[in-house]
């Protein structure tokens, strides 16, 4: 399987958001995370209010199991909505996401890319600022 069969395969699983109707998910008790790693972040900008939790840990914190869960994750009362930079990795992890029970995952087409271009709020990232810390 290639990583596009393997790509669509994942995005297959889950109805994926664009960036206006994730603000709009978000605001009826979905969370955003933002799963770019800190130097994008720091070069690109925050979303506010996303909670930043890198590519690299997100399993251990998403999954409720696990002690290193991240509580906020457990208590949201919507969908739990991925955002990387442009909506390729995010599909990936939305869908090992559900591999974990967390069916509630979804992403942004195109990440962060289609939140900016939407004209959605982003803000320059301040001193040693984590989002969502």
């Amino acid at each position: 399987m290639s990583v596009d069969e393997l790509l669509e395969v994942a995005r297959s699983r889950f109805s994926r958001l664009t960036a206006l109707r994730a603000e709009h998910a978000r605001a009826r008790g979905g969370i955003i995370i933002d799963i770019r790693c800190a130097c994008q972040q720091q070069r690109d900008g925050l979303v506010p209010g996303a909670i930043g939790i890198e590519r690299n840990v997100l399993e251990w914190r998403a999954d409720p199991r696990s002690p290193w869960r991240d509580p906020r994750l457990a208590e949201c009362r919507g969908p739990l909505i991925l955002m990387c930079a442009q909506g390729y990795q995010s599909s990936l992890a939305a869908a090992s996401l559900h591999d974990l029970g967390i069916t509630t995952a979804t992403d942004v087409i195109d990440g962060f890319e289609g939140w900016r271009a939407a004209g959605l709020p982003v803000h320059a990232w301040v001193g040693n600022e984590r989002p969502g810390e």
